[in-house]
């Protein structure tokens, strides 16, 4: 009895996503999003989990006078987002507190 059908089932596919993949490479990105009209949205991934991020967030909350919130990304895992255009702040901020060197940060957007 010949296989007709699938040969190799476990052929190497390059585009398919590996479970142990760890998008935690070191660096720490920050990221723009365009909202609606004039807003717009900043996002940082890559903090360590060591860190606790709801203290981050309230303090940049106070330093930026900005809104901001904590949420749970399926990929990326936790990621502070904070309104408006706050990348050089939040620069600013995770160098002067020492949670990322500047060479660990990596601006993205516009």
């Amino acid at each position: 009895m010949s296989s007709g059908g699938i040969v190799n089932l476990k052929t190497f596919d390059p585009f398919a996503k590996e479970d142990n993949f760890v998008v935690q490479d070191g660096l720490i990105h920050v990221r723009i999003q365009q909202r609606n009209g004039r807003k717009t949205l900043t996002t940082v991934q890559g903090i360590d989990n060591a860190y606790d991020k709801k203290k981050i967030i309230r303090s940049c909350k106070k330093e930026f006078a900005c809104n901001g919130t904590v949420v749970e990304h399926p990929e990326y895992g936790e990621v502070i987002q904070l309104q408006g255009d706050q990348r050089n702040n939040i620069c600013q901020f995770l160098t002067k507190v020492q949670i990322a060197k500047p060479d660990q940060l990596k601006v993205h957007g516009f």
